[in-house]
């Protein structure tokens, strides 16, 4: 087996510790697309938003993140023809400004946006989040909308020939100093709103072009030099993917999270395969910079699409889903509608001692992988605490083994000498056990275990 290690790239704290700063540890909390698509309204994330704050905040869930087409009137009333209605009507403002949709959210109603939704979260102690899409809208660029603080208009800044492939709302923005101002007044109205995160889609990868699928690189930096200008911290997530490796040391000068796979679903294959690209991007997890697996399609999905499901993964793949994510660094954003969660599916998210890995101090390393089983380590540089975790990629009962020796710290070091022995904790059970030379478990298919190494 070829494991694939990429350069880690540093760049100087002058240029990274403010962004770095503002996501300290790998963000956690909810998002409202796996079960409400476009159609999530304002009742339903006060719901979901009250439900964090009661039943997961304790355990480091601060995020509420209101997803796609918020600013749509009547999203979602062509669902089984359309995801997005081509050229719907949307919300916005005189300066070329998406709005919420006051139907949606009525307390928008006013002309202050978010901002008493935002002030609503930010009382029960969390944090608000919104997505956007890159550019700006095709709407303003139709009718030679303002662009706010400057003399152009929306047409003159806004680039035709840059567009997604699968929503039509926006038109890319050109880079130019009026298309910097474009989004400085953008980030100028999130800080009065209160924002404290940004997931911006169509930018991580915009696929549509195959042969240069990173080519809004430069929106990606407006809207890092934008939040620089606000005055105030706000997270920085790129969506869609997957991620390009080669292009890792510019997501990490500008974004604190980047998507690594095209849309995450319950399906098995899916989160094998996730295996493969966290192999990819193990040694680009660092403080303010997580490579980002996706949501969590677990409890209930699926209303805005068109009918409420459970979840398809097992609870041996949630578990192995859930170590993966934690072990390796990702964000935790949880894609169920909170308020009907049982409780396997909460504690399956506030195992405090599974959630321990999930600090960027703890380094990930993957021991050994192939189509049948995987093998990853984790060391806490600050704590000295230690985990392996052993999975069972095969449709068959088999025994997973990681030797000691394979279980080494980020320097390269062996943390353990051979001969000595091992007590282990296994951290979803509370199982104690201990090993001599390897680290060993029979596993049911798609299943898991994760050792702190005491």
């Amino acid at each position: 087996m070829i494991i694939i290690k990429s350069k880690k790239i540093h760049n100087s704290k002058e240029d990274i510790m403010n962004k770095n700063d503002y996501a300290p540890i790998a963000p956690m909390g909810w998002n409202s697309y796996d079960y409400y698509d476009t159609t999530v309204n304002e009742e339903q994330v006060r719901a979901n938003a009250a439900y964090l704050a009661e039943h997961l905040k304790d355990a480091g869930y601060e995020y509420v993140v209101v997803d796609i087409e918020w600013y749509a009137k009547k999203a979602g009333s062509q669902r089984n023809t359309y995801q997005y209605i081509p050229y719907s009507d949307l919300a916005i403002d005189e300066y070329s400004r998406l709005q919420p949709d006051p139907e949606r959210f009525p307390s928008s109603a006013d002309g202050t946006g978010f901002k008493a939704l935002a002030d609503y979260v930010h009382s029960l102690g969390l944090k608000f989040g919104i997505h956007i899409m890159r550019g700006i809208p095709r709407i303003a660029a139709h009718t030679h909308m303002a662009v706010k603080k400057t003399d152009w208009t929306a047409n003159q800044i806004a680039d035709p020939s840059s567009i997604c492939g699968w929503n039509p709302d926006m038109y890319g923005v050109r880079n130019c100093e009026a298309g910097q101002a474009y989004y400085d007044s953008l980030l100028e109205m999130y800080a009065e709103w209160g924002v404290d995160f940004i997931k911006c889609d169509d930018i991580c990868n915009t696929n549509i072009y195959p042969h240069n699928p990173y080519s809004a690189s430069h929106e990606v930096e407006m809207l890092a030099k934008a939040i620089k200008k606000c005055g105030r911290s706000v997270v920085l997530s790129l969506s869609p993917g997957p991620a390009l490796i080669e292009k890792a040391w510019h997501y990490e000068n500008n974004a604190n999270m980047w998507r690594i796979t095209d849309d995450f679903w319950d399906d098995w294959k899916l989160l094998k395969n996730m295996f493969e690209r966290c192999e990819l991007w193990q040694n680009q997890v660092s403080r303010g910079n997580y490579p980002d697996c996706d949501m969590l399609p677990i409890g209930k999905l699926g209303k805005g699409f068109g009918e409420e499901r459970d979840t398809r993964f097992t609870k041996d793949e949630q578990r192995t889903m859930m170590t993966l994510w934690c072990l390796f660094g990702s964000p935790l954003m949880i894609g169920a509608e909170l308020t009907k969660l049982d409780e396997w599916t909460l504690g399956l998210l506030t195992n405090k001692k599974v959630l321990s890995m999930l600090t960027p101090d703890c380094k990930p390393h993957q021991i050994a992988r192939d189509d049948n089983q995987a093998a990853w380590s984790a060391h806490n540089e600050k704590t000295g605490q230690t985990y392996v975790a052993l999975f069972n990629l095969s449709e068959e009962v088999q025994i997973v083994n990681a030797d000691i020796e394979s279980i080494i710290g980020a320097d390269g070091r062996c943390l353990f000498e051979p001969d000595a022995g091992l007590s282990l904790e296994e951290l979803w059970t509370g199982k104690v056990d201990s090993a001599e030379t390897a680290v060993s478990a029979e596993l049911a298919p798609h299943s898991c275990v994760v050792y702190e190494v005491k």
